[in-house]
């Protein structure tokens, strides 16, 4: 499978939780690191999703916000992935910065200069990458 989303993990379900339309999806990350996502109940039934099984969670790194690790107040994100900047590449215009968030997993956000400079982030910093569910995108390989 090849992608152009800058954020593939592999992860595995842990609970699917139905509703009406949607369904709750918890998916084991890390060593103690959930993702939350959202998808609807017809692509649960499609992908067979069930606790057990591997998936790889998209994430387009335009969706990822970023927060110093200790500025991360109440947010409606579900998905709070702490970890240290490994990178920060400046653009003229955008920045990219890496996240280690433990277990070798990676989460790369692309955010403006601007915003880069003002958070500060360097390589070694902690910082918590926010990630809404419904910005998930899970695939079965």
């Amino acid at each position: 499978m090849k992608t152009s989303a800058r954020n593939a993990l592999r992860c595995t379900v842990d609970v699917v939780t139905p509703g009406a339309v949607n369904a709750e999806v918890s998916l084991h990350l890390a060593d103690g690191v959930k993702l939350a996502v959202i998808v609807t109940n017809e692509s649960v039934k499609e992908l067979g999703l069930a606790p057990g099984v591997a998936v790889v969670a998209l994430i387009k790194s335009t969706f990822v916000l970023l927060a110093p690790a200790d500025a991360v107040g109440k947010i409606s994100a579900r998905n709070k992935l702490f970890g240290t900047v490994l990178r920060r590449e400046d653009g003229a215009v955008n920045s990219e910065i890496t996240l280690d968030i433990g277990d070798g997993k990676t989460v790369a956000a692309i955010v403006t200069k601007e915003s880069a400079i003002e958070l500060g982030l360097n390589p070694g910093d902690k910082a918590c990458a926010l990630i809404k569910a419904s910005h998930v995108i899970l695939a079965i390989e």
